[in-house]
């Protein structure tokens, strides 16, 4: 049975966390709360928390600074596998998933232990129509980027990552550090060889969540991710041709 630990990266969302911490742990499932260089004010509010749920079922790893959101879940990942976990399940800290999903995720994952678990949105009416469009530009250059349409959504921060796969990952390659590693991860895993399981879940934007996307700078880091990762494809045509004449 795979040993799943929660990786949450934090930053200044104190409030809502707690009630995705409450979800996990109905779930059965212990927490990581990766505190990615907040304020004294969030930083108190997650110190608390252990004392409250208890030590063994949540912890938290403080960054000295902000690293963006994909420096804090690889921190994340990296301390789930020194602690001993086989898998890592990324969500984020808002309240925009649905923690009921858990278990179809982690029963997904223990089907196929080698694969990662990705969440496919499925948006109500809160979802911010700028926001949605531009999802759409970044799917379109996976697929190109991977051959493939094995990753149906590549932004979706709730998702299940085998430790075995994703930390030598991490060694190797210098991946985006903000909103940009949640699409290059999983390509880069794609090209490793890596299977996907995809599951639709419920997504929400809550009414007066902060958001850290930044319009302008993250799309010209998504944008250049984008055209990094395309000329690595065109390096590995020949394998990934291969792969696809093979399934």
């Amino acid at each position: 049975m795979n040993h799943v630990l929660a990786v949450i990266p934090v930053y200044e969302h104190h409030e809502p966390v707690v009630a995705v911490v409450e979800g996990l742990l109905a779930a059965d499932v212990p927490v990581l709360l990766v505190d990615d260089g907040s304020s004294d004010a969030c930083r108190t509010a997650l110190a608390e928390l252990p004392t409250r749920y208890g030590s063994t079922r949540v912890r938290v790893l403080r960054l000295p600074a902000n690293l963006g959101k994909g420096g804090a879940v690889m921190a994340g990942l990296r301390e789930a596998a020194r602690l001993g976990h086989s898998h890592a399940l990324q969500i984020d800290a808002d309240g925009q998933h649905d923690t009921s999903d858990v278990p179809r995720f982690l029963a997904a994952s223990r089907s196929e232990p080698t694969a990662v678990v990705i969440g496919r949105p499925v948006f109500d009416d809160s979802v911010p129509k700028g926001r949605l469009y531009g999802r759409y530009a970044t799917h379109v250059w996976v697929w190109i980027n991977t051959l493939s349409l094995a990753i149906r959504d590549s932004m979706c921060g709730f998702r299940v990552y085998p430790l075995q796969a994703v930390v030598p990952l991490l060694d190797h390659v210098a991946l985006g550090r903000r909103m940009d590693f949640d699409p290059e991860v999983l390509v880069r895993l794609h090209w490793r060889g890596v299977h996907f399981v995809n599951l639709d879940t419920q997504v929400r934007y809550p009414a007066g969540g902060i958001s850290h996307f930044q319009m302008f700078r993250d799309n010209v880091r998504l944008s250049w991710m984008h055209t990094r990762l395309f000329f690595g494809m065109v390096v590995r045509l020949p394998l990934l041709l291969a792969r696809r004449w093979r399934t």
